[in-house]
C-alpha cells in the first residue's frame, strides 16, 4: 500500500506559510525552494517537504540570515553529514552581524537625535538639519 503525499497549489502554500507568491517564485529562481513536480495539466504541487522548508527559509530571513547564508545552512542540511558545531558557528556569526547592526543603528539613533535638538522647527529657511546633511 503506498500513501499519497497531500498536494497543493502555490496559492495556497503561500496562504499556509505567509509568504507571498512573488517572494515563492524568487526563492525557485534562486534556487533556495526546489522546482515541485507539475500535474498532467502542468500545474504546480507542492507538498509539506516545501512547506517545510518554506518555513525554514521564512524563519532564517525573519532572523537576518542572507539567501547566501540560508543557501549554506540548506546545503549543510541536504548533504545530511551537518554537525550542530557547524550551524553553531554559521548562526553564531549571524548573531554577530544582527550585534554590530544593533551597534550601528544606535550610532545613526544618537545622530538623528542631536540633529533633531539642534533645530528649532522654525518658519525660517536655514535649518541646521539640511545644514548637517551637506556637510
Amino acid at each position: 500500500m503506498t500513501v499519497k503525499k497531500s498536494s497543493f497549489s502555490r496559492g495556497a502554500l503561500a496562504k499556509q506559510t505567509g509568504v507571498n507568491i512573488e517572494t515563492i517564485r524568487y526563492y525557485e529562481k534562486e534556487n533556495v525552494m526546489p522546482d515541485p513536480p507539475r500535474s498532467s495539466g502542468g500545474h504546480r504541487l507542492y507538498d509539506t517537504t516545501h512547506l517545510k522548508r518554506l518555513y525554514f527559509i521564512r524563519r532564517c530571513r525573519e532572523l537576518g540570515f542572507s539567501l547566501d547564508e540560508i543557501r549554506g545552512l540548506l546545503n549543510l542540511v541536504n548533504s545530511q553529514h551537518y554537525t550542530c558545531a557547524e550551524v553553531k558557528e554559521r548562526t553564531t556569526n549571524q548573531l554577530e552581524n544582527t550585534r554590530q547592526k544593533i551597534r550601528d543603528l544606535r550610532k545613526m539613533e544618537r545622530t538623528l537625535k542631536e540633529m533633531v535638538a539642534e533645530c528649532s522647527g522654525g518658519m525660517v529657511p536655514d535649518c541646521p538639519i539640511v545644514d548637517t546633511l551637506f556637510a
